[in-house]
């Protein structure tokens, strides 16, 4: 009898435990000793990254008041009816340049025949347990394994919406690609068994080259944390470039004189990749709007924008199509192009020739069918 109890006991204890376990094994690295993660990098101050440009991440009111009005702000973010939504037709080999947005920051760019993926998320929710958090809009366009054989993956920081415990997982069994990351987000992925030969780690303004392609970790203005402990690892945006095509995609960022910078130092640029959504008067040092991404490239030297962190998940206040209604205005008042595809739609911006403008596809506006 008692055996029996305990029995029935240890099956009904057995998914809860295993959902600690992996809540935990999500939260990844966590504090190091004191000591053990001393940083060689000007932005890592007693003992956290720090922007350089001032940047408040919690708004004045408090962590509680921005939880209250997230679990009273309603349907608001969220579509009113299915995303639409593309299976990619990726050809056998990568292109020129073309990039394929498959949702929220997650791009597969191919840039002279190379195959490079950004931000990879496929978890149906970003948060450490996927029973609560944010739930996805639209599914993923393509299955992680349908992926091609990839060159390299860049992760631009470690909030739940752009770094995936289980997407990271997948991609170890199934590529052989390197994780181009900024410093201290070697660590999560070291706790997850990621072998240490696939991991490069940088600072602002280190580069790497992978698959003859120049990789580039340039400043973001924004934060980190998987925990209760915010900036134990750097925030990043990435510059990729070729002999003849370069891209900058920007992550998650604030405005920050640093776009101006990067853009003399390593522009123009073919393709600029730039978040638009989840902006908000709380916390306007660390997410671009729509107005402030357009500004940006212009200081990057972009032609051509394709906007991201939109769409896929609601982490915000502003209404579900709010930034690419706001932005397209925006870029209509200031005459930049923008790739505008549904997620999946690959957008080939490869041109006719090196002396000839990259040629647009036209806009479609896809999202108004589910507003």
């Amino acid at each position: 009898m008692i055996s029996g109890v305990l029995a029935g006991s240890s099956r009904l204890a057995a998914p809860v435990v295993g959902a600690a376990r992996d809540v935990r094994r999500a939260f990844g690295a966590g504090r190091p000793r004191s000591g053990a993660a001393d940083f060689d990098s000007p932005q890592w101050r007693a003992g956290t990254f720090h922007n350089r440009q001032p940047a408040q991440v919690v708004p004045g009111d408090g962590r509680f008041a921005l939880a209250r009005d997230f679990a009273t702000k309603g349907d608001r973010g969220r579509p009113r009816g299915p995303v639409r939504h593309e299976r990619p037709e990726l050809p056998a080999a990568a292109g020129a340049l073309a990039a394929t947005w498959l949702g929220h920051a997650t791009v597969l760019l191919e840039v002279e025949g190379r195959w490079v993926l950004t931000d990879p998320v496929w978890s149906e929710r970003v948060s450490p347990s996927q029973h609560a958090g944010p739930r996805r809009h639209h599914p993923v366009p393509l299955a992680v394994t349908d992926l091609p054989e990839l060159d390299a993956v860049l992760i631009s920081h470690d909030h739940y919406d752009h770094l995936d415990t289980a997407t990271v997982d997948a991609l170890v069994s199934t590529q052989s690609a390197p994780f181009v990351v900024p410093l201290g987000v070697g660590g999560h992925l070291r706790r997850w068994g990621v072998p240490e030969e696939r991991i490069v780690e940088l600072d602002w303004d280190g580069a790497t080259s992978v698959a003859g392609l120049q990789v580039t970790c340039v400043e973001a203005q924004h934060f980190s944390g998987r925990g209760l402990t915010n900036n134990l690892t750097l925030w990043s945006g990435w510059v990729v470039a070729g002999d003849r095509s370069r891209v900058h995609f920007g992550g998650d960022t604030g405005y920050t004189p640093a776009f101006a910078e990067v853009g003399e130092r390593l522009g123009p640029f073919d393709l600029t990749v730039l978040p638009i959504g989840a902006y908000d008067r709380r916390w306007p040092d660390v997410h671009l709007d729509p107005a402030e991404a357009v500004r940006a490239h212009q200081d990057l030297r972009g032609e051509v924008l394709l906007p991201v962190h939109w769409a896929t998940f609601d982490l915000a206040f502003h209404e579900w199509a709010a930034p690419v209604e706001w932005l397209r205005k925006e870029a209509a008042d200031h005459g930049v192009a923008l790739a505008l595809p549904p997620p999946g739609r690959r957008v080939d911006l490869s041109g006719g020739g090196a002396d000839e403008r990259t040629v647009v596809p036209p806009v479609d506006p896809w999202w108004e069918q589910s507003v």
